[in-house]
């Protein structure tokens, strides 16, 4: 019953990898200037340092500005820009702040609009105030920082204060103000532009669909008087996240000009609205394809269930030759392996990171512990958690190990994970706490469990999930404290959770309680009345108390409604052959060997008091047997 804990890096967060619909437009360019340099040595110095650090080659370009006798402020800017470019903002301002640094409004606006796009919003405050002459990109870049942080009053009271707005700080603040959901207010001040652009209208449009206005919005898209393939694409996503596919598709037949961002948005549309046999057609009429094209569909097929297929496609891919994949490719395709179990397949993948500029990813490093966690390979997980950040750990991969440890019932590890995590200065979430309870609740950590739920309540910035009460539920119910367990649920304001009367009933199933299993069973059929488990459930407890009249009349019902059960599976990779095993089923060349060694093992197993699980929820001969009797 708690799925929900084992997978902390959701493929549901690909989305935001990719918005090919509507894209944010770069407002400004901090380093787009013509560079004046009467020195020609300087002048080919700058442009090599501006090349090394577009490509991600920040040291050697640092090696070059260091000997350079005379750098100018053009060479001081290009350096600083490319630690930035990078994500070394602490290198760049160490830099900038050097005392014989050189430096102009570019420069500082260049350093402002880092520590605003990195989130660290204090010190871009600070620059700002700093600023011995400030520009209107510096001004933009303040706003764009306070409107992305849900700041967005102080935004619009920076906007007011310019002396000079150009159509790109009427953008930010409409843009800033659709994002926080104030819709109305983006409207007026849209009406209100002196000028507009067609990333004016084009923000409009997005943010109107956003909120289900996508019929204002294609208004507003047939009254722009100069569209372009963003206008289009944002339209047609403005339809595809309203469900209402038709129409977006009929867009997309009529644009008059398509380009590979369109197509892309069109396939992610169908995907997000579980239409992936669509988005395949699509895929395969496209002439040329990106990273984000192939990356849509791979996790457009993890999303499915269909991880198989969602790895073949990830060869096929790589037989393509023409793309090489990025951070959203490596999260989808190691949730594929997460899903098999490949372990074999996840370390194929994490040798190709490993001659990526993803290998010190956060996020990609999250997903290989992930990966690692879900294949049963703990040690190689936390290995990677503890090298692989190398000091640049998030929330994120915290979350994930805590999670990991609890997914194999290393209760005792999640929760000195959890103390160090906190020692270090790390802010538990909410995800934080489900990890941290499903790992007491597998351990049988009652009273851990009941202190973290405890400071969980106290904790006002947290706010208490149906994933938390399901973990609480699980906790008391694993260590038979079935009148509680039943007490919280019972406490609950709504308690309409498949998730939380499943945990009751699993508990009640483990201690034998068949009252409270048939009150939370009826609970489950009112919610899922198709859920050929909750049968069972209770028909294995009716079994196990004796009362086969019951159990055969729970297996009678769920017949005639047309339920089955589908039988359980399991597959282990031995020397490069996966076998595969489906409950009854005796098709394996090596059955009669295979179940030899089972019945060694029982036999071992009673001898040492730990006699074998008898499942009656399946369909064994003596169940069978018992059926026939009553019948």
């Amino acid at each position: 019953m708690l799925k929900v804990f084992v997978g902390p890096v959701k493929l549901r967060h690909f989305f935001s990898f990719y918005k090919s619909g509507y894209k944010p437009i770069k407002h400004y360019s901090l380093l787009g200037r013509v560079d004046y340099t009467c020195n020609q040595d300087v002048f080919r110095s700058n442009r090599i340092i501006s090349k090394l650090s577009h490509e991600g080659q920040v040291d050697e370009a640092r090696n070059l500005f260091d000997k350079m006798p005379e750098p100018d402020v053009v060479s001081w800017t290009a350096m600083i820009a490319g630690y930035i470019k990078c994500g070394k903002i602490d290198k760049a301002r160490e830099l900038f702040d050097r005392t014989d640094a050189k430096r102009d409004v570019v420069t500082w606006t260049a350093m402002l609009a880092a520590y605003a796009k990195a989130n660290r919003i204090l010190e871009a405050e600070m620059l700002f105030d700093e600023m011995p002459e400030k520009n209107v990109v510096s001004w933009n870049s303040l706003i764009d920082g306070y409107a992305k942080n849900d700041r967005i009053d102080k935004g619009l009271e920076l906007f007011w204060k310019m002396g000079e707005r150009n159509v790109v700080s009427w953008n930010i603040v409409i843009a800033g103000l659709a994002r926080n959901g104030r819709i109305n207010e983006a409207r007026l001040l849209f009406n209100k532009m002196p000028e507009k652009s067609v990333v004016s209208w084009t923000t409009m449009i997005a943010g109107l669909s956003r909120y289900g206005k996508v019929d204002e919005a294609r208004k507003l898209f047939d009254r722009t008087p100069e569209r372009n393939v963003v206008s289009w694409n944002a339209m047609i996503t403005g339809y595809t996240q309203n469900s209402r596919l038709d129409e977006a598709f009929e867009l997309f037949e009529m644009m008059p000009e398509k380009t590979v961002s369109s197509w892309n948005t069109m396939i992610m549309g169908f995907i997000q609205n579980g239409e992936l046999s669509r988005a395949r057609i699509l895929f395969d009429k496209m002439r040329q394809r990106d990273v984000v094209s192939w990356s849509t569909m791979i996790n457009g097929y993890v999303l499915e269930g269909k991880s198989e297929e969602a790895l073949r496609n990830f060869c096929d891919m790589q037989v393509d030759g023409w793309v090489k994949p990025n951070e959203g490719t490596f999260v989808s395709v190691l949730g594929a392996c997460s899903d098999l179990a490949g372990l074999s397949e996840g370390m194929q993948i994490h040798q190709m990171i490993n001659k990526t500029i993803y290998q010190e990813n956060e996020v990609v490093i999250s997903a290989l512990i992930n990966m690692y966690s879900k294949c049963g390979d703990v040690a190689t997980a936390r290995k990677i958690f503890d090298d692989g950040l190398r000091g640049q750990r998030d929330l994120i991969s915290w979350n994930v190990m805590i999670a990991a440890y609890a997914h194999h019932g290393f209760g005792r590890d999640a929760i000195n994970l959890f103390k160090e995590m906190r020692q270090l200065g790390f802010k538990p979430n909410d995800v934080t706490y489900v990890g941290l309870l499903a790992a007491c609740s597998h351990s049988g950590l009652v009273e851990e469990g009941l202190k973290y739920f405890d400071e969980l309540c106290r904790e006002d910035s947290i706010k208490l999930r149906e994933d938390h009460y399901t973990c609480l539920v699980d906790l008391c119910g694993r260590a038979g404290r079935l009148k509680e367990a039943s007490d919280i649920v019972e406490r609950l304001p709504r308690t309409e959770s498949a998730f939380i009367w499943g945990a009751l009933l699993s508990g009640c199933n483990l201690h034998g309680d068949s009252e409270t299993a048939k009150l939370a069973a009826i609970k489950l059929l009112g919610i899922e009345a198709k859920s050929s488990g909750t049968y069972l459930s209770l028909s294995k407890l009716c079994a196990s108390n004796g009362k086969w009249k019951e159990a055969a009349k729970l297996r009678t019902q769920m017949k005639d409604r047309g339920l089955k059960k589908q039988p359980g599976c399991s597959w282990i990779e031995v020397g490069n052959r996966v076998h595969v095993f489906l409950v009854g089923d005796t098709s394996h060349y090596e059955t009669e060997v295979i179940h030899t060694l089972l019945g060694n093992l029982h036999v071992k197993m009673k001898r040492i008091g730990c006699p074998p699980i008898d499942d009656s929820s399946e369909s064994s001969d003596a169940t069978n047997d018992k059926e026939q009797i009553i019948q």
